[in-house]
């Protein structure tokens, strides 16, 4: 286990996390809010995890900048902004929710309270459907409702999801968190006139290889060499291959890779009925007698 690199990660990430919670991003495009807080979490000596997401409204997640994105973040928006740093492929992944229309607070604060209780719980043995039902039971005291289809994960050098799912609800069986491993929690919560689900939306704007088998395509097996070097299996963003191909050009040979399988690309996760989600996240590390939240408030 390298915990350094953890602990290194999460204290750039945490730092980040919270200059983007105290910020004021109206008027600001998430184009610049994603290239702000990336450049943060370089600045720092960290690279980025995967693409920021900056996910709005009824959109729970998923959504990163597009080269140049013209939308703007209005006074009435509940921004999901979830940023992960990286050393040496040892990740830390966390979020805040930042809102402007103080009738969605109660929907952030659930968020951070049934994170909190989550902490709290924790250490080497602990069940993961536990975890669940603590945050389900919060969320659900407060009036509001967990995303059932969204969860946690494991963690593991450059893979963001590493096969182990920490629920948002209580379900049967599941796994006991190991001691010295990596997780990440991040409860989702909804209205009460929320679904309580997610469905996939028609953007995919993030993308990650699946393969590195050549595609007989000169230039896309060029641009398949680059994302392995620069990410590894870490999620990208189109933004972060433009530096090096044209957009058009960047978005044929992508399209190219996908066909072929070497890629995937993302689908934005939508609520049901389409209702504001909020969300808080952090990576944490059990112990035997307690836990280490890597990402924890500066």
């Amino acid at each position: 286990m390298q915990l350094e690199e953890y602990l290194k990660a999460g204290k750039i990430a945490a730092e980040v996390r919270e200059r983007v919670r105290v910020k004021d991003w109206i008027g600001k495009s998430v184009y610049d809010i994603c290239e702000e807080v990336e450049g943060e979490i370089k600045k720092r000596g960290a690279k980025c995890a995967f693409p920021v997401n900056a996910s709005i409204n009824e959109i729970a997640a998923h959504y990163t900048a597009e080269p140049d994105d013209p939308i703007t973040i209005k006074d009435t928006d509940m921004v999901k902004i979830d940023l992960g740093a990286q050393i040496n492929g040892y990740i830390a992944d966390t979020a805040v929710t930042v809102c402007y229309d103080a009738q969605f607070d109660g929907l952030v604060q659930a968020a951070e309270e049934a994170l909190g209780k989550a902490m709290s719980m924790i250490k080497a043995g602990v069940k993961a459907s536990d975890i669940g039902r603590t945050i389900e039971t919060t969320i659900k005291q407060r009036g509001y409702k967990p995303i059932a289809n969204l969860s946690g994960h494991s963690l593991e050098q450059y893979t963001i999801h590493a096969g182990k799912s920490i629920p948002n609800i209580w379900s049967i069986g599941g796994f006991s968190l190991s001691e010295n491993s990596a997780y990440a929690c991040e409860p989702f919560v909804t209205t009460e006139q929320g679904g309580g689900f997610v469905r996939n939306g028609q953007i995919k704007n993030i993308f990650a290889i699946n393969s590195r088998k050549k595609t007989k395509d000169a230039e896309a097996d060029r641009l398949l060499d680059f994302i392995w070097e620069e990410f590894n299996m870490l999620p990208f963003a189109l933004r972060w291959i433009t530096k090096e191909w044209e957009e058009k050009q960047a978005r044929e040979l992508l399209d190219i890779l996908i066909k072929k399988k070497a890629v995937q690309a993302y689908p934005v996760l939508i609520e049901v009925n389409e209702q504001r989600v909020a969300q808080a996240e952090h990576t944490f590390i059990p112990l035997e007698d307690g836990v280490t939240v890597t990402t924890k408030n500066p």
